[in-house]
């Protein structure tokens, strides 16, 4: 089979890929100290660079072409449509900057996706400035500061979180200059209630605690943790990342929660992945929405304008948050509807458990209870010293993006019982067929494992690139090709 030619071995002086058109104002040269001399690109057609991407995106791997398991993320398939409703002329072509009385359609769309999202949960107000989850996180520890602050509490310095909880959650406390408390989680993967016990008083501005975990598992005590926090005069915070999990089953505020954040790019249908973008909408209860970051849609009669909170912690994002991504999200609450977003819930739910049963009869679940949205497997194996990571190798040679690896990680600084994690999530978007099929090749590298290890510690075979070494490649960066 002749191998497909590399683009630079088709350049041709004097091609052209793309025809551009004459400038209809006034053109400027640059610095020459912006220019290079020489700029080493291939001249070639456009038939040739259509080509060229095409076959690279072969290569790769996504929600499009294979299973994409990958736990924490919720690597879904996100309907088309919601893809064409976010390019509509209106949305796709307005500017922040135009007069309110021209963009009331916009305005009206965010005003409702503010109020769906807050009744999602059982919570009076929302912000749609955040531009990701970790933005959002911000957002409601610099709210909860404010809120201590305004009722002369600044002596709260500390924020208490358990070793489940999602890694950004410590570095947002400590962004926002808060003291971190790490709680250990006990033998079913809950928050250790006499270590929070220990660590309560009036120090305390808030707990920011995954729902459901980092783990997979919903928090069993979490009415009593939520009790116990405010007896002492903090608050909770709720890292929503996972809420694909509890729409129309469970409502955070009514769980204790007086802020979350959403990330409407893993729940509610953006393309995840690869940066951006994101979106990490954040609600709130009564007390704390006069000091929702702003501005937020408000309306007055029959008009729809921005303001700010009166007590606002300011502006997070330029203008107002990452429209598109709201624009697909309302999209996907429209077709779906109340009882459509509990159905997703328990889809998700469903196909984890399902999956965490059958893999669960060749590896190890280290917290083998009913989980929610994902579930963590073991992927340390005592035949010739195997790791996840081989695993996960092997899965590509199945035509499977592998799941998440070492995350959450089990280390002796932590109390999680997690060796080598294979954290999964088959999202409610996967049939029952695929399911199975992931299960069976997760069977097939179990038995390969006891048979011929090395199969497992050389693959992948069939991908366009053979297994790198990952430190050797982040130390030594190749940045360019050299023809």
């Amino acid at each position: 089979m002749n191998k497909e030619p590399l683009i630079y071995e088709l350049s041709s002086p004097g091609r052209r890929g793309v025809a551009m058109p004459e400038p209809q104002v006034p053109t400027t040269k640059l610095p020459k100290a912006m220019l290079r001399d020489d700029l080493n690109l291939p001249e070639v057609s456009e038939m040739d660079v259509v080509r060229h991407y095409t076959q690279l995106s072969r290569q790769n791997m996504g929600v499009d072409t294979t299973f994409y398991p990958l736990g924490s993320c919720t690597m879904k398939y996100n309907p088309r449509l919601n893809e064409a409703m976010a390019r509509l002329p209106g949305f796709l072509h307005s500017h922040p900057l135009q007069p309110e009385a021209s963009v009331q359609g916009n305005l009206q769309l965010m005003y409702e996706m503010q109020t769906w999202l807050a009744e999602l949960n059982g919570f009076t107000a929302t912000s749609l400035q955040p531009a990701a989850g970790a933005h959002g996180e911000f957002a409601g520890i610099l709210m909860a500061r404010a809120y201590h602050r305004d009722r002369d509490e600044g002596e709260r310095d500390t924020i208490l979180l358990p070793d489940s909880a999602h890694g950004t959650n410590p570095a947002t406390s400590s962004m926002a200059g808060y003291r971190v408390v790490e709680l250990p989680s006990d033998e079913r993967g809950n928050v250790d209630l006499a270590a929070l016990k220990e660590n309560l008083g009036p120090h305390v501005a808030a707990m920011m605690i995954t729902i459901p975990n980092t783990l997979g598992l919903f928090e069993e005590q979490i009415l009593e943790v939520s009790r116990l926090v405010h007896e002492c005069g903090g608050l909770m915070y709720a890292d929503g990342a996972n809420m694909n999990a509890l729409m129309g089953i469970a409502r955070l505020a009514d769980l204790g929660f007086d802020v979350m954040h959403y990330n409407l790019h893993k729940t509610f249908s953006t393309p995840h992945g690869g940066g951006g973008p994101g979106s990490g909408p954040v609600s709130v209860n009564e007390k704390l929405a006069p000091f929702l970051p702003g501005p937020i849609a408000v309306k007055e009669g029959d008009q729809y304008q921005m303001e700010m909170p009166e007590k606002s912690i300011g502006r997070l994002k330029a203008f107002h948050g990452n429209f598109g991504v709201v624009v697909r999200a309302y999209a996907y609450f429209m077709a779906h509807g109340p009882v459509e977003l509990k159905a997703v819930s328990e889809y998700a739910v469903l196909n984890a458990n399902y999956l965490r049963v059958k893999i669960g009869e060749h590896y190890q679940i280290p917290y083998d209870r009913i989980c929610m949205h994902e579930f963590v497997a073991e992927g340390k194996l005592a035949e010739e010293g195997l790791r996840a990571l081989d695993i996960s190798k092997r899965l590509i040679d199945y035509g499977f993006h592998p799941p998440s690896n070492y995350f959450p990680l089990g280390t002796p600084h932590t109390s999680l019982k997690v060796h080598e994690a294979l954290m999964v999530e088959p999202t409610e978007t996967e049939s029952r067929q695929t399911l199975d099929r992931f299960a069976e090749a997760m069977a097939a590298i179990r038995q390969e494992a006891r048979e011929n290890p090395d199969l497992l510690r050389e693959a992948p075979h069939t991908a366009p690139v053979e297994r790198v070494d990952e430190v050797h490649a982040a130390k030594n960066l190749v940045l360019c090709r050299t023809v």
